[in-house]
């Protein structure tokens, strides 16, 4: 096997997937504080919290990738036929179960 080797961009290494492949560090002093920021950012907005749910609800349900007419029939009917394998494989086993009970408590 040969190990892979990550490809230049610039003068930063480019993330093959593997940490420290080439005993590089994978983050800088810079996304550090990059992310010390948004952290103090978020903090000085907790009172916001109450008031920005609704519009912050919106943006994400804007995000949803919607099914089909068609999909949501296909989906509904394969969960049905699910369903009655389902109740039928349980039923089929309790009544066993209940045949078995049944002959070993009767004399």
């Amino acid at each position: 096997m040969s190990e892979e080797q990550p490809e230049k961009v610039g003068a930063a290494v480019r993330p093959t997937g593997k940490r420290q492949l080439a005993g590089v560090s994978t983050t800088t002093v810079s996304s550090d504080e990059a992310k010390k920021s948004i952290a103090k950012d978020s903090e000085e907005k907790k009172g916001n919290k109450v008031a920005s749910f609704m519009p912050e609800v919106v943006q994400e349900m804007k995000k949803v990738i919607w099914p089909t007419l068609r999909q949501m029939i296909s989906y509904t009917l394969i969960t049905f036929g699910f369903l009655i394998v389902m109740t039928a494989l349980v039923a089929g086993v309790d009544f066993v179960a209940g045949l078995g009970v049944e002959k070993i408590l009767t004399p």
